[in-house]
């Protein structure tokens, strides 16, 4: 079964958070197929830049957590790439506002309807609601 991972999780087995430690139990035990869009690299690296900023992370611990994601990436999970349609289908997303979708989720929730994923990790409220919505399961951690 593929699973699409939004970056919210992947930043949260990265660093230091209050949901880490179930996120990296969840991690382990995983037996399933793990993709996120290509376009969660990017998403990631400025998660890392706005913790640095705001005092929480230092400079090393985001370099150890960039390492850590770049390990995640080469070894389990698939890097899907966006379509010009994908960004497209994440456009018309956003602007049902009762979905209350930002850009970057609505993104990733294109790209996991695109990608066929059977199921949704997240940590995001709207994100779950969504993902039902378009009969992602979502996974529960």
């Amino acid at each position: 079964m593929m699973l699409y991972v939004d970056t919210s999780v992947l930043v949260t087995l990265c660093t230091n958070e209050t949901k880490t430690a179930k996120l990296l139990k969840w991690y382990a035990a995983c037996t399933d197929e793990l993709a996120s869009a290509a376009w969660c690299v990017t998403e990631f690296a400025s998660a890392l830049g706005i913790k640095q900023r705001t005092g929480q992370l230092t400079r090393p611990q985001a370099q150890a957590a960039w390492l850590q994601f770049e390990r995640i990436c080469a070894n389990d999970l698939q890097l899907l790439p966006v379509e010009t349609t994908t960004f497209h289908k994440a456009a018309l997303m956003t602007m049902d506002a009762a979905a209350g979708l930002r850009a970057g989720d609505a993104l990733h929730l294109a790209c996991a309807i695109e990608a066929k994923a059977q199921g949704m990790v997240t940590l995001d409220v709207v994100m779950t609601k969504n993902a039902k919505r378009f009969k992602l399961k979502p996974v529960a951690i």
